[in-house]
């Protein structure tokens, strides 16, 4: 290293004038107009581990995902994936809350940087994931849609005393939740006041624990609407809800329709594409 030379970045740079920013940045535009949209850059994150995009257009149709996505859903070329929306991925109760989401992003209401996310596969099971959503912009200024990214939390990041916390209760209502289960004794088993879990359940996912809990039960409900022939007084028992008209409102509430119509959506629902063997670890997500 006798002869090594110190490099540094070169802070003292000329300053360029607005005219030539400008011109720059048409000349951008115009290199970008010519590129093939299967080159562009969410093709990099088919090389990132454990690392995930996908961008919709404002009426909520996948435009573009990285592989990872396709691979979750067990596709394996993009055009089985692309014009498809949240509600042909995932469980329609979930559909609806992604949807929310981007109705809010579209309205340049809120951003979503790396916020701690649970989604569900088939059978109900959480997994954990870091998101980050952003509108996407026309050259005008109009939202035309939005686009994302998608982690897994990172080893340090599950040491956090949050999402230890939060990870506790998770499990324990996803264990329980068609038991009369009280979130004051999920507050207490994690060693936590009610108050506390409370705050922590927010922070980590922007609803209650007690939301998360109808959410699990409505989740559960909807795949034993589409799966069996039980009554709904039976799911309804079955999901933890006190009775069936109990059940019924928070269904309607959460999905935008009543347990029947939903039964009876599904039956009547067109296979758009190979229904995935595992709705993936996350989609709205996820998504």
């Amino acid at each position: 290293m006798r002869f090594a030379t110190m490099l540094h970045p070169k802070l003292h740079r000329r300053r360029r004038s607005a005219a030539l920013i400008r011109q720059w940045q048409l000349r951008r535009n115009a290199w970008l107009r010519g590129l093939q949209p299967e080159s562009l850059f969410y093709r990099l994150f088919d090389h990132i581990p454990n690392m995930h995009f996908f961008a919709k257009d404002a009426e909520g149709c996948t435009m573009f995902v990285s592989r990872g996505i396709l691979e979750r859903f067990h596709m394996t070329d993009e055009s089985e994936i692309v014009g498809l929306t949240d509600f042909h991925l995932v469980p329609a109760s979930m559909a609806h809350a992604y949807v929310e989401d981007d109705r809010r992003l579209l309205g340049a209401q809120v951003e979503r940087i790396e916020r701690l996310e649970l989604w569900f596969d088939e059978q109900g099971t959480p997994d954990w994931f870091v998101v980050t959503k952003l509108p996407l912009f026309d050259r005008r200024g109009k939202t035309r849609g939005v686009m994302g990214v998608i982690r897994r939390p990172e080893q340090q990041e599950r040491r956090l005393p949050v999402f230890q916390t939060v990870a506790r209760a998770v499990e324990q209502i996803r264990k329980n939740y068609a038991s009369p289960l009280l979130i004051a004794t999920v507050a207490r088993d994690c060693g936590q006041s009610l108050r506390q879990l409370q705050r922590r359940f927010q922070a980590a996912f922007g609803f209650t624990p007690q939301d998360f809990l109808l959410r699990t039960r409505v989740v559960a409900a909807a795949r034993l609407l589409q799966d069996t022939n039980f009554s709904i007084a039976q799911i309804a028992s079955r999901c933890g809800f006190v009775d069936q008209s109990a059940f019924s409102q928070q269904f309607r509430k959460r999905t935008g329709s009543t347990p029947t119509d939903y039964r009876r959506a599904c039956a009547m629902l067109p296979q758009m594409s190979p229904r995935p063997k595992r709705a993936g670890r996350a989609s709205g997500r996820e998504r």
